[in-house]
This record gives structure tokens, sequence and C-alpha cells, in this order.
């Protein structure tokens, strides 16, 4: 095997019932020191994922290289916790906020508020809908989303999918489900694949998704392929083929490059997964927060539309489809995990 649309879900409440959040209060006056300090909030819904953590390591690591001071700031509790944290990040004198958004629509009015402040704001991997932003850093969800489709159909041409999306408040899950529907609608049309159901979760949980997939297949267990928003949603599909000893029989695809998920796939109990090569991504991020912080410009990759009416100067890498014959080329050879540990299983 060789590695190589649509409309978003429907929001899960009416925004009549959308909860009150706090807002943010007046910001400090700024002293003179010269340092740039760099307020990072992120959810810690996913700093569970193991790919996070490496994220606020290279981040923090390349921040202090440029001088700059980091402050951290995870929230656990939800939208209203972040964005009173974000409260507390203002509070403390920023100068520039990064955000990684528990919920990418909810937490806009508050961003809002924070630039509104004249501290600028940069989007790291979620893109916050609906409200200006001084800049946005991700990967190419889409992408990532046609390599699912492009290793799910090389290996599945015909067949039963199942398709379990990641959160529904984060809007790269609906970036990567457009692309995985540009590779596999045209075989929908003709009959060759069938779609048994799509599933969206509430939240980036692996109980969730276990709980949603057990569901599908106590309909029906004639499913030939899984893709799943993440790794973390992949390692559920498996505990569940496991246990139905389908392990390897049915394709799954998930991305996040998590050691666990690169040693099924040398095992050969998934398909593949996609890697983000996250020092490049971190690394970019802080150099571009604090050349922001100090009033300086760096050119774009691209100009991103994130329904605000202003369009988002987006800086843009690539995700790579790692699969069995490519391990060694991409994740080893890059350090993300070493040939030990994904190998650990493996006799070679």
């Amino acid at each position: 095997m060789a590695c190589s649309g649509e409309k978003g879900p429907v929001r899960p409440y009416p925004a009549a019932e959308i909860p009150a959040v706090p807002e943010i209060t007046q910001r400090r006056i700024r002293g003179n020191s010269e340092t740039v300090t760099i307020g990072f909030s992120i959810a810690t819904d996913t700093f569970i994922i193991e790919r996070w953590n490496k994220d606020v390591k290279v981040f923090s690591g390349a921040a202090q290289e440029l001088g700059a001071e980091v402050i951290f700031q995870l929230s656990a509790g939800g939208i209203r916790e972040q964005i009173a944290q974000i409260n507390y990040l203002v509070n403390s004198n920023i100068d520039i906020l990064v955000v990684v958004a528990h919920d990418t629509d909810m937490i806009s009015g508050a961003v809002k508020q924070v630039r509104d402040m004249g501290i600028p704001v940069v989007c790291y991997d979620r893109m916050v809908m609906g409200v200006p932003i001084d800049a946005y850093i991700s990967f190419d969800n889409t992408e990532v989303g046609r390599h699912f489709g492009r290793a799910l159909t090389g290996a599945v041409p015909t067949g039963n999918y199942l398709i379990v999306n990641g959160a529904v408040s984060d809007s790269n899950s609906r970036k990567v489900n457009q692309g995985l529907h540009e590779i596999i609608d045209p075989l929908v049309e003709s009959g060759a694949i069938r779609i048994v159901r799509e599933v969206w979760l509430d939240e980036w949980s692996h109980d969730e998704a276990l709980e949603k997939i057990e569901a599908v297949f106590a309909e029906t267990t004639d499913i030939d392929a899984i893709s799943c928003g993440n790794d973390q949603i992949a390692s559920a599909a498996y505990q569940l083929l496991s246990e139905r000893r389908l392990a390897g029989k049915v394709k799954i695809a998930g991305q996040d490059a998590d050691l666990i998920n690169c040693q099924r796939i040398a095992e050969g109990t998934q398909l593949m997964t996609v890697y983000k090569p996250i020092g490049r991504l971190a690394v970019r991020a802080a150099e571009l927060a604090v050349a922001l912080a100090q009033n300086r410009a760096i050119p774009y990759d691209a100009l991103m539309d994130n329904g605000s009416g202003t369009m988002i100067p987006s800086y843009v890498e690539m995700p790579v489809a790692v699969c069995s014959d490519n391990m060694d080329g991409t994740i080893i050879k890059d350090g993300f995990h070493s040939a030990a540990d994904v190998y650990r299983n493996v006799i070679r």
C-alpha cells in the first residue's frame, strides 16, 4: 500500500442557547520592557492528545531563543474557563495572544475584545470564525482529508465505509471532512463505495468515539473501512475491531502520528496516519508571534476566509501521509519517533 463535500455540520444547539461567557476586562498599561510577552491559551481537551505536548514544548523553546517570554494557560473546563484564562493573560501584560480554541465559533466575541484593545491575535491550528484576526497558522487540513480518502480508496476501492469525524466545535474537522469527500464522493456516486454511517463527535474524545462506533457496529458489522478524525479516534476504532477480531481486516485512517498508531501501522492493524511536522509549525508560529508583537510583517502563504468579511493572512504547512512503506523516510527520519519505539512489536 503506497501512501500517496461539503458543508460543515449543523451546530448542536441554536444560537439562543449558547451560554453567556465572561467579558475580557480592560488591559492594564504596558511598561517599557522590550521583551515580548506571548500569551498562549490552549484548551486542555486537546492537550491530552500526544501531539499537543510536542507543540507546546517546541513553541516554548523557539520563543525563548527569540528572547520572548511565554505565559501558558491550559483550560480544562470548556469555553467559559478558556475565556476567563484569556482575561488573565490580557491582564498579565501580554503583547500578543496565541490561541488554540476550544470552540472556534463561541470564542469569537472574546477574540474581538482582545483585538479591540490593540493586542494582536494568532489562531494556532484552529481558525476562530466570524471575526477578524491577525494571522492563522496551521496545516492544510483539507489536504489531511484528501490523504484519508486517497489511502482508503487505494486500499478499499469498493466497499462499505464508516466516517467518524472530529469535534463539531473544531473548524478543522469540517475542512478534513471536505477533503475526504472530495476524494470519495465520486466513488459513492458511481456505487463503488457506500457510506454506511457518518457521525460527528461533540468533543475530541476516545470514549465518545468508541460509543458511537459501537452503536454503528451494533446495527451492522459489514464495514470495510473507517475514516477517523484523528489517531485518538482511530484507537477507539482499533479497540472495537480488536475485540471483534477484525483488527487489520477493516482499514483505518487517522491523523497526528501518535506513537501507538505508528506501531499499529507497522504491525498492520492501522492503514495510515497523517503526519504533521510539528517542529516546523511551532517554530514558525513563535517567529510569527514575535514579529507581529514587534509590528514586523512576515509574508504569508495564503489569504483565507473565516466568515468575518476580512481575508486572514495564513501560514500553511503541508501534512504528510504515512503508511508502512514510508514510515522510515518520514516519522523516523525526522526524529518524531524512534525506530526502536515504532518497531518495538515487530520482527524486522
